[in-house]
């Protein structure tokens, strides 16, 4: 079981909005790193949902990978905002996993607090300056030091 890092921004989706309809597919990821991450990513394996772009960015809950890597139908959707004309049915470049809700956190473990622990967390790619991905692979060590904190 792998380990993995989700950005949402709160007011477009948020932990509470995951708990409430218990699976989502992760669609509109359109860089190719972040993409990449999806495609290692196997049923079962671990996800905290992170909330970004908020007054306090942070962990706030852990979901689990539901489905293996498929096509992001939203890529040959014309009117949504992550259309792809270069996509193709035959050929789509942009793919995404379904998530299921697993729990709330007790509290949020925000990005201060989490820079904070720098020293124990090693080259995690959350606190790497100029790292703006918004799905992420997280160590086993990182995920346990991360979860203690809670």
């Amino acid at each position: 079981m792998k380990h993995w890092l989700m950005k949402s921004e709160p007011d477009t989706f948020s932990i509470d909005d995951l708990a409430k309809v218990g699976t989502e597919p992760w669609s509109g990821v359109r860089n190719f790193q972040a993409r990449n991450f999806m495609r290692q990513m196997a049923v079962g394996d671990k996800v905290f949902f992170y909330h970004s772009s908020c007054a306090v960015p942070g962990v706030v809950g852990i979901a689990t990978v539901a489905s293996e890597a498929h096509p992001d139908p939203t890529q040959f959707q014309r009117k949504s905002d992550y259309f792809d004309e270069k996509s193709t049915r035959e050929q789509p470049r942009w793919d995404l996993v379904d998530v299921a809700f697993e729990r709330k956190l007790r509290r949020t473990i925000t990005l201060d607090e989490i820079r904070q622990h720098d020293d124990d967390l090693g080259d995690f790619a959350l606190t790497r300056r100029g790292n703006r991905l918004s799905v992420m692979p997280v160590t086993a060590a990182q995920w346990k030091r991360i979860l203690a904190l809670e």
